[in-house]
């Protein structure tokens, strides 16, 4: 087996292949040395027995890695984007005319999520679908509150958080309205939705998930 492995080259072998034939212990040595690198992991006994009883493929021995712990990119905390002040719309950005264009795509997009607003439509069907919707971009109007001051503001709903709506007036002021003890009204091509705001207290992408139920509600 060893002698099939490798040998010396004859003269004539020399001569096609164009190389210098070396001596037998050259050639054995780089053999030897050959095969260490290739497998380091063999003892020379083992790396023996290995040739001997099957073809060894010899190939590149990559080092194993070593996995550690995966770190995950931590986002910034609710405290830090405060700090930051990455959602405060800045007061040459409160323009009325500059949101309309957003006020014109929810509207469509309304109408491709309940498959186009006919007389015909069930409201109970809409309704349900609008509780689930992103809102932002509709036109809503505080129909009741608890505070007479918030009564009658309407305006372009601009960011929604767990607790408040965000509402740009006609008149280009940014109005804070908490949810908790207020009744909302939303229109849509001629169809008006009520929203009770101390029932929609969510994030609304976590609204888009939850399954609203048929409850009572108390009179303001």
């Amino acid at each position: 087996m060893r002698g099939g492995v490798y040998h010396a080259l004859s003269q004539k072998e020399a001569k096609e292949l164009d190389v210098q034939r070396p001596g037998a212990q050259r050639a054995e040595a780089f053999l030897q040395a050959f095969l260490r690198r290739c497998t380091p992991h063999l003892s020379p006994r083992a790396r023996e027995d290995q040739l001997q009883r099957k073809a060894v493929v010899l190939d590149y021995c990559a080092r194993p890695r070593q996995r550690g712990p995966r770190r995950r990119p931590r986002g910034l905390s609710a405290r830090q984007r405060r700090a930051l002040r990455l959602f405060d719309i800045k007061p040459e950005q409160q323009r009325y005319h500059l949101f309309l264009p957003l006020h014109e795509l929810w509207k469509q997009y309304i109408r491709d999520l309940c498959n186009g607003l006919r007389p015909d439509s069930q409201p109970q069907a809409i309704q349900a679908k609008l509780l689930k919707a992103d809102l932002h971009g509709a036109i809503v109007s505080v129909t009741k509150s608890k505070c007479p001051s918030y009564v009658g503001v309407t305006g372009i709903l601009l960011q929604e958080t767990k607790h408040v709506f965000k509402v740009l007036t006609e008149g280009d002021r940014l109005k804070v309205i908490p949810k908790l003890g207020c009744v909302f009204s939303v229109e849509t091509d001629g169809f008006v939705s009520y929203i009770h705001g101390s029932k929609f207290q969510l994030r609304s992408s976590e609204r888009s998930a939850k399954k609203f139920k048929a409850k009572g509600t108390m009179d303001l």
